[in-house]
């Protein structure tokens, strides 16, 4: 490993900031909310009360961090910042070793990849195939988790991209897989269009958002449906991602400041997107939702990584629209939000493979790991030996 990687320990937080995240939550300042409301109108006041009961009271954030830091962590200076990464290799591997890049998305980090980790790493291990072994690269994107925040203007998807292959080149590889889901599905996705030499192929869990600069009337009907569906899932779901896009920072103020506001602004996600039927805690357990939003209170990165969403949106359209040409892949789990028809992703990528997972949401790798652990498996055996 090269020796500008740091591997001293990146989890270390003093428990002074543990006991002033813990005299803030008792001191919480409650909101009303109508009567019955649930989750109609945004985050269960009932509910959140109770999970901010649990952090405050019983949530051991030590034991949880002792359980991440198992994971063989680094910091590698790129681009004039210090990029946090898990670095974790094949275990007894039975071929040639693909190494693979995930990229996670918002509200999350390396987190997402946590379970999924060993499972890719050593799949003899767990009942799989010793052939099927990966080099797992995890990076935090800048602003997210232990990286460090732009202290400009936040890095576009494409320039995290281009991060992202200036560390597999630190690391030694010269090609490799790209994988990831939500803005990092987008930045899997901008390796394959920017580094075709280097990836052999990419997968993602979702096809993003719609950018079309044809004539419409090219669309086929599943097409046109789907894109009347993203924008009535953007007019009701999505007004978080417009305050990403354009004011951020105001934002930022209340998020940064309050333990339970950020609990508020994460947990409605996580229990929205994700393939629980209604009850988060059927994708997370109380300690897994309190752990990733731990991780944005203690390195206080919820207001850098919001500002990511303002980056992506100044990226032209003409960029948007270009056509993947590397051998794509998508699992597009039952339970994710604007699940994008065949067509849509035949049309924008040089596509493959196509499944549809039975149960998972967004945040797939976390929450059904054997599953996703399983489609990546199955769809980059085809491309070891071109690693190799």
């Amino acid at each position: 490993m090269s020796s500008h990687i740091d591997e001293r320990s990146t989890q270390d937080r003093p428990d002074d900031a543990v006991y002033a995240q813990r005299t803030r939550l008792r001191a919480t300042r409650w909101p009303d909310a109508p009567e019955d409301a649930g989750w109609s109108l945004g985050t269960d006041l009932d509910q959140l009360r109770d999970l901010v009961v649990h952090w405050a009271e019983s949530f051991d954030w030590p034991a949880q961090e002792a359980a991440l830091a198992r994971l063989p962590r680094f910091r590698v200076p790129l681009g004039g910042l210090g990029i946090h990464f898990v670095h974790a290799k094949a275990v007894a591997p039975a071929g040639p070793v693909l190494p693979l890049v995930l990229s996670h998305g918002w509200p999350d980090s390396f987190w997402r990849y946590s379970k999924v980790i060993p499972l890719l790493t050593d799949p003899g291990a767990h009942g799989a195939d010793p052939a099927d072994a990966f080099d797992v690269v995890v990076p935090d994107m800048p602003g997210f988790g232990y990286s460090d925040r732009p202290v400009g203007r936040p890095l576009d998807s494409i320039a995290v991209a281009g991060l992202w292959a200036e560390l597999m080149t630190v690391l030694g590889y010269e090609r490799f897989g790209a994988a990831g889901g939500d803005v990092g599905s987008h930045v899997s996705r901008c390796l394959g269009l920017d580094h075709p030499d280097r990836v052999v192929a990419v997968h993602r869990t979702d096809g993003g958002l719609p950018v079309f600069t044809g004539d419409p009337a090219d669309l086929t009907p599943e097409e046109r449906t789907w894109m009347e569906a993203v924008a009535a899932w953007s007019g009701t779901e999505g007004a978080y991602a417009a305050i990403h896009r354009t004011k951020p920072q105001t934002a930022a103020f209340g998020l940064n400041d309050s333990p339970a506001g950020l609990a508020a602004w994460i947990v409605e996600k996580l229990r929205a997107w994700s393939d629980c039927g209604g009850d988060v805690e059927r994708s997370f357990t109380k300690d897994e939702i309190l752990t990733n939003i731990t991780l944005y209170w203690l390195t206080g990165t919820i207001g850098s990584s919001m500002r990511m969403y303002s980056a992506n949106a100044a990226i032209p359209p003409a960029q948007l629209a270009r056509r993947v040409e590397v051998p794509s892949g998508f699992s597009i789990f039952a339970g994710d939000i604007v699940r994008p028809p065949r067509a849509w992703l035949e049309r924008t990528t040089n596509m493959v493979r196509m499944t549809e997972p039975p149960r998972g949401g967004h945040f797939a790798a976390f929450e059904e790991p054997e599953i996703y652990a399983e489609e990546l498996r199955a769809f980059f055996r085809p491309y070891r030996a071109a690693a190799a």
